[in-house]
């Protein structure tokens, strides 16, 4: 029976199922998905207007005619990009603030940008989901949080404003909640580089050297930076080990969650690529250690990782200039004005469908409302016929 290896593994998981893309294919899904979110922006304004034409007319008869809607400015894919990725590095602030760990952290940030795959900032505010996915994941990664607790570190925040968006997060993320982090692969493979250096450890299959060869060459390994020194003793080289660690680790605790790293790359190739950034020699020595010389695999291997390290490298700063806040700022104002107005109070919408689902929001009401209720419920029924969302194009291998 053939043995399972870890990318076996990581394939049969709903992370590279349903959330992994190439480049070209997640360019055309957030183009498709901002392009319906600016086609149900327009619709809803004139659909608002033209009702508030009619009550006008009813009221007041046509001396006072209102003016046709003016053609709505929507965002641009790069400009929702922009303010998710703002909103990913707040949820990410805000993690630490309330001194998360990384794994809640780098989940909710991963729920955020799974469900703006889907959805438009136009559609949901990032604001409104932020809190949402950052609940769900103290709940997904089995670290309790009161919810009264949690809202009341958010600034004009409810408890019901916190999960009123839930049942949507949900759906956007295809009930899918596990997500898989590189962190845990870092730590294994710095374990397994302390175990070389210390003369413990054991090479892959087909590495026709002993542990003690490993060693004595781990002394020699080039230096991380150009100009600097060799390290001297197996000493040296574990205290080297560390600070690629150390550095490794920052990078997939901000760049690899701030980039579209996830959707393109697996865990593993995400780890290796920042240990790369961190000590490029350091894990060229490593994955000699794994794959043999010569072979067909590892050129194409660094070629991944060079093209992965590169994405990590051109991370927005977790800290952005005047510049980027002023656009930021002509962003969320631009929002302001192509906003879906019929899905602007999430908390009145999931109340709404509370009571109507009870069967008890009707009693009482005006026809209109009744009817207005009704046509609404329809119309969200016809969006959501299919429960697990839209369909995620992906391209075969």
């Amino acid at each position: 029976m053939a043995q399972m290896t870890e990318d076996d593994i990581y394939r049969t998981s709903t992370q590279y199922r349903l959330w992994s893309f190439t480049r070209e294919t997640l360019a055309s899904l957030r183009s498709s998905t901002n392009a319906s979110a600016a086609d149900g922006v327009r619709a809803a304004i004139q659909s608002q207007h033209t009702a508030a034409a009619s009550n006008t007319e009813i009221e007041g008869g046509n001396d006072n005619p209102f003016d046709a809607p003016k053609e709505v400015d929507c965002l641009t894919v790069e400009e929702e990009q922009k303010l998710v990725g703002f909103y990913c590095l707040k949820a990410m602030q805000f993690a630490d603030f309330c001194e998360f760990p990384t794994n809640v952290k780098a989940t909710a940030v991963q729920y955020l940008k799974r469900f703006y795959l889907s959805n438009s900032p136009m559609t949901y505010h990032p604001k409104e989901m932020m809190a949402a996915a950052l609940f769900l994941s103290t709940k997904t990664e089995n670290h309790y949080t009161s919810l009264g607790k949690f809202a009341a570190k958010l600034p004009k925040t409810t408890p019901e404003s916190v999960v009123a968006p839930e049942f949507l997060l949900t759906q956007g993320l295809r009930f899918t909640f596990d997500v898989r982090h590189p962190h845990r692969g870092l730590e294994g493979g710095i374990m397994e580089l302390l175990g070389l250096a210390q003369g413990k450890g054991h090479p892959g299959p087909g590495i026709k050297k002993s542990a003690s060869q490993l060693e004595k060459e781990m002394v020699d390994i080039q230096p991380a930076k150009e100009g600097g020194k060799k390290s001297r003793s197996a000493e040296e080289v574990v205290r080297r080990i560390q600070v690629a660690h150390g550095k490794a680790k920052e990078i997939g605790k901000s760049s690899a969650l701030l980039t579209d790293a996830y959707f393109l790359y697996t865990p593993s190739q995400i780890w290796l690529s920042s240990l790369f950034l961190a000590d490029e020699p350091l894990a060229r020595f490593y994955i000699d250690t794994k794959i043999p010389t010569p072979s067909t695999l590892k050129p194409k291997l660094i070629t991944t990782l060079q093209s992965c390290a590169e994405l990590l490298r051109s991370s927005a700063s977790a800290n952005p200039e005047e510049a980027e806040k002023k656009a930021l700022t002509k962003i969320d104002k631009k929002l302001f004005k192509c906003r879906n107005p019929e899905k602007v109070d999430l908390v009145g919408i999931n109340k709404a469908q509370k009571r109507d689902s009870e069967g008890t929001g009707e009693n009482g009401l005006d026809e209109k409302v009744v009817k207005k209720r009704k046509l609404e419920r329809e119309k969200s029924e016809r969006e959501a016929e299919d429960i697990f969302g839209p369909t995620l194009a992906k391209e075969p291998n």
